[in-house]
């Protein structure tokens, strides 16, 4: 249950209680009042629209028609009673008194202090305008209801506030039992059947050692992202790209990054992290099994550049534009398209047997996918 909706039922409470306030002096000064009978349809029609009102923001919440009319109707009363609840000594008219705050309430509940606050001003005028301009008991009313609609609208902020918190603490706490748990699979079926097909093709040689090869290689990069930040860790909105990258480093792939963190927002870092994967993957389909490759991480403060470098025999500059064309799009897609979307660029360095260079840079971006993640540190 939302601390809006606490509001909202401790505010049915409060708004049929506060009714015996002018129920209660209109019968004290029952026999001066000048026109008794209409105090009475008076509150009759307080009680009615009280109990509209409690059903209204009940089935549909704090929407502003309701909201709106509930003002509305408390300001009507508040004019109503300056001629209803007048006496025959002419002294000032009864009140309704605290049952006038609960329209304020309402829109502090709904949207928060500078809201609850205008709304107790909207009324303590009315007030002001119907019951005999500014004496001591209009001001009295202006200062408790504009600190009533105040304090109501902070307390919702802060509840409101403190209920996100804990929802993310509660999601995160469930995220990080359910990654404990999966790691604990992983580490005794996936990672034991690699090892395994790791030693067993170091045995039997040949190109089964090459598959032993490659099962060590992803064991070793599945064992660094369980233990990653990033893997315990999936709810904080941002990925440290060093960890990303970093999973290929091994006998052929050398990484290059910052002591630093190089923050991201998550999906930004994971698309990146993709593109990267797929440079190495072409390097890995298209160049001999020795060719060597060099990652380097750069975080420039506004952009993030990742380059990757290998030492393998390199292509024409017209070979990526002919790939294209005939359909291939591997580079196009993989690599270019998703730097594309991050709002970045990615450019392509090689000549026949000089090896090959591609630089991706990506920028970070204000409310944008790549929002400024130093900001967030």
């Amino acid at each position: 249950m939302g601390i809006q909706t606490q509001l909202r039922k401790a505010n049915t409470v409060f708004r049929f209680v506060a009714l015996g306030y002018p129920v209660l002096f209109g019968a004290l000064a029952f026999d001066t009042l000048v026109r008794p009978l209409w105090a009475v349809l008076l509150v009759v029609a307080l009680l009615g629209w009280t109990w509209l009102a409690t059903e209204w923001y009940r089935r549909r919440g704090y929407g502003r028609p309701a909201l709106y009319a509930d003002l509305a109707v408390t300001v009507a009363a508040v004019g109503a009673s300056s001629w209803v609840l007048a006496t025959v000594d002419g002294g000032v008219p009864i009140s309704v008194g605290p049952w006038m705050a609960g329209a304020v309430l309402a829109w502090a509940a709904a949207s928060g202090r500078r809201s609850g606050a205008i709304a107790g001003a909207v009324v303590a005028a009315a007030g002001m305008a119907f019951r005999g301009g500014v004496h001591s008991s209009t001001v009295n009313e202006t200062v408790l209801l504009v600190l009533t609609g105040f304090a109501a609208g902070h307390l919702v902020r802060l509840g409101v506030e403190a209920e996100r918190r804990m929802r993310e603490a509660a999601e995160r706490s469930a995220a990080a039992r359910e990654r404990e748990r999966l790691a604990r699979d992983i580490h005794d079926s996936v990672l034991q059947v690699l090892a395994l097909v790791q030693r067993r093709g170091a045995e039997i040689g040949g190109e089964a050692a090459e598959l032993g090869r490659l099962a060590g290689g992803q064991e070793e990069a599945l064992r660094a992202l369980i233990r990653s930040a990033s893997y315990r860790r999936p709810l904080d909105g941002q990925r440290d790209l060093r960890e990303l990258v970093g999973r290929h480093a091994g006998p052929d792939v050398t990484v290059a990054a910052p002591a630093t963190p190089v923050l991201l927002p998550a999906e930004t870092a994971r698309q990146f992290a993709a593109a990267v994967a797929s440079a190495v993957d072409n390097v890995r389909e298209h160049c001999p099994a020795a060719t060597r490759v060099w990652l380097l991480v750069e975080d420039e403060g506004d952009a993030v550049q990742v380059s990757v470098r290998d030492d393998g025999p390199g292509f024409a500059p017209e070979r990526l534009a002919a790939a294209a064309a005939d359909g291939r799009l591997g580079v196009a897609q993989s690599i270019r398209g998703r730097i594309r979307e991050l709002g970045g660029t990615a450019e392509f360095t090689s000549a026949l047997g000089e090896g090959t260079e591609v630089e991706m840079r990506v920028p970070r971006r204000e409310g944008g996918a790549g929002g400024d993640a130093r900001r967030g540190r």
